[in-house]
């Protein structure tokens, strides 16, 4: 387990961002022909608002662009209020070949899914990313750790490029600043500055906000109810600091979208006497005993280095990984992950 130090102050967080050498991908940005750009697998805000507001910048310089992820197989409902919906195309007619393909919000090749394959026709590869566990598998990799979401670094490759954010841009990463850090919970020096810039070119920020985060249909409650219930306290846990978790079977989540399964970890994560909130998240039919498992800690715990660990990665305070076996045994693997 790795314990988080202090926050750095408002200088050297300065200095490590200007430390980050955007002029290769500025020059690929500039000189493309054609551009992929790949999301994550089950894209969040980030990773999709990411992706369409450099498509937005890139078709408004004649370039031809598309925009995808490999699952699922249709745009979630919560990031259909996205402008730039139009660039968007489903996984199997994206372009085998293309100039230059831009990864965005994406920590590995593996979280690419089914197009991890478009890779080799590309030219070139530029992954712009945040996250620590990013395995720089681009010819060219914008991997910002300091910054709280992938949309802030893509706000300041736009800039560079002489992009005028517009209310259609703005909406798109603001969306990406406003999820990624758990609406403000999470931020760093310049995180507000960036969302005022954003809300001026007249975006409804609390629309924004109230679509991706807050909006639930009515079965959101009764499976809530259902997962909530296996809630376990082991206050033991990393280091005395305790770990709360939950279970989401298959049979709990039937006909709701992913949105709702992953806005459980915002729960249990509130949990007064735990630093640390792990949900398992049971896999389709096909994959027995396969789990999906989102982790969130306060302020004392590195939960990317536990996810890493046990084969997955993100950020500091949210991470998460995939596994297989009973969940007895995953949660002990949890535990002992966490000593």
């Amino acid at each position: 387990m790795t314990v988080l130090g202090p926050s750095h102050d408002g200088v050297e967080h300065a200095s490590r961002c200007s430390d980050l050498d955007l002029a290769p991908a500025l020059a690929a940005l500039e000189a493309a022909t054609s551009v992929t750009i790949l999301c994550h697998v089950q894209p969040d805000a980030d990773s999709l608002g990411s992706g369409l507001a450099l498509a937005y910048a890139l078709s408004r310089r004649s370039v031809p662009v598309q925009v995808s992820f490999a699952e699922p197989a249709e745009l979630p409902q919560s990031l259909r209020s996205l402008p730039g919906r139009d660039f968007v195309v489903p996984a199997e007619i994206v372009a085998d070949e293309v100039d230059l393909l831009v990864t965005v919000d994406c920590g590995s090749v593996a979280r690419l899914g089914a197009l991890a394959d478009r890779l080799k026709g590309a030219h070139q590869t530029l992954v712009i990313d945040h996250h620590r566990s990013n395995t720089r598998f681009g010819s060219i990799n914008i991997v910002d750790e300091t910054a709280e979401s992938t949309a802030s670094v893509i706000a300041r490759i736009l800039d560079l490029l002489g992009t005028d954010v517009d209310s259609d841009i703005a909406h798109c990463l603001y969306a990406g600043l406003v999820t990624d850090t758990g609406s403000f919970r999470w931020v760093r020096p310049g995180t507000h500055r960036l969302a005022d810039r954003l809300l001026a070119t007249g975006i409804d920020g609390a629309r924004i906000a109230r679509t991706l985060l807050d909006t639930h249909p009515f079965g959101w409650l009764p499976m809530l109810a259902k997962v909530l219930d296996t809630a376990e306290l082991v206050p033991d846990a990393a280091r005395g600091a305790g770990l709360v978790y939950a279970v989401v079977r298959r049979s709990d989540v039937d006909g709701l979208r992913s949105e709702e399964v992953e806005s459980v970890i915002d729960i249990v994560r509130t949990t007064t006497e735990a630093e640390v909130a792990a949900v398992f998240k049971e896999a389709a039919a096909d994959s027995d005993e396969r789990w999906s498992v989102s982790l969130r800690s306060k302020e004392l715990v590195d939960v990317s280095a536990v996810a890493i660990s046990l084969g997955g990665g993100g950020h500091s305070f949210a991470a998460g990984y995939t596994t297989n076996g009973p969940i007895e045994d995953l949660v002990s693997s949890l535990v002992a992950a966490l000593a």
